[in-house]
């Protein structure tokens, strides 16, 4: 059965929570490393170590690799648009902007994902989808504040922030059309795989890793979380929601992120929430709710 993507059943937003707490420690794990470490080195790291952990797993499921040229195409093409690009845009914008204001900027990939499928004619440009990631955008700010520091170059990290979010939009068109039968396991790490090899040339060229300082303890450790933890095992799941239910509701996900963010913090380190917060929480919510349409269907049938 093809993916709905009007449609996200419970198991899939509880994988979307699990996605959002994965992925939401990326900015943590990016701001910590960034510290030591350029921020193409970083990406190249990111994907070459994903790839190494996911391999083992690989071959334990019996998943032989593609064959040839064209059976490399597909996962070429979405390591290029949902790694190499938005990876390296993002983390670069992060030099110039703050991780709170990053993660914002991120929260408009599920609007980008919808234009880009109504443009490629993948679906009708549903305006209830369109106005619910509106409302969530707003959400996400009312959340995090808009208290955005001033600094150098910060326009330009916005506007590489953004360039990656509308990145994940074609690297959702592109699983959509090439990646219908691909197991998720194989999918995570072939697209790894071939991001690793585009990364060597791009870091190499630009940044020549091989003559930079060994980086310390701390942040080797979170290279190490970023690659495990914000990329292989985010991408298992995340190719996981693309079958189920569709490469356009995947990237809800950029919406949960700082949520999540806001409740670990309360649930690990003690942190308060604020009323701002719970409001923004609030607004996000019933903007995803507004996205998956069951709720006000019911409505329409009671009134």
């Amino acid at each position: 059965m093809p993916p709905n993507d009007n449609r996200i059943d419970a198991r899939d937003w509880s994988l979307l929570a699990v996605l959002s707490v994965l992925w939401g420690g990326s900015f943590f794990f990016n701001g910590a490393a960034l510290r030591e470490l350029p921020p193409l080195t970083l990406v190249f790291l990111r994907v070459v170590l994903g790839a190494a952990i996911l391999l083992p797993l690989l071959r334990a499921q019996g998943i032989g690799l593609p064959k040839g040229m064209m059976g490399w195409k597909p996962f070429v093409a979405i390591g290029l648009l949902n790694n190499v690009i938005p990876f390296s845009l993002i983390v670069i914008g992060q030099t110039f902007v703050p991780s709170g204001l990053a993660s914002i900027l991120n929260a408009t990939t599920p609007l980008f994902t919808v234009i880009v499928m109504a443009a490629a004619g993948e679906g009708a440009l549903q305006m209830r989808r369109v106005a619910g990631v509106a409302l969530g955008v707003v959400g996400v700010v009312i959340l995090r504040g808009w208290g955005i520091e001033t600094r150098p170059g910060q326009g330009l990290g916005i506007l590489l922030c953004l360039a990656g979010a509308l990145s994940y939009g074609f690297a959702a068109l592109a699983a959509r059309r090439l990646l219908k039968d691909s197991p998720p396991l194989g999918t995570a790490t072939f697209q790894l795989m071939a991001s690793t090899v585009m990364m060597v040339v791009v870091a190499g060229v630009v940044e020549q890793p091989w003559h930079l300082p060994m980086p310390g303890v701390a942040t080797w450790l979170a290279v190490l979380g970023l690659a495990a933890l914000s990329t292989a095992l985010a991408y298992i799941v995340f190719f996981q929601i693309i079958r189920r239910s569709g490469a356009t509701n995947v990237m809800l996900v950029t919406l949960l992120i700082p949520v999540t963010a806001i409740l670990l913090g309360w649930l690990v380190l003690g942190e308060p929430i604020s009323a701002r917060e719970i409001a923004g929480a609030i607004v996000i919510g019933s903007a995803l709710l507004v996205i998956d349409g069951r709720a006000l269907g019911l409505l329409r049938r009671v009134a």
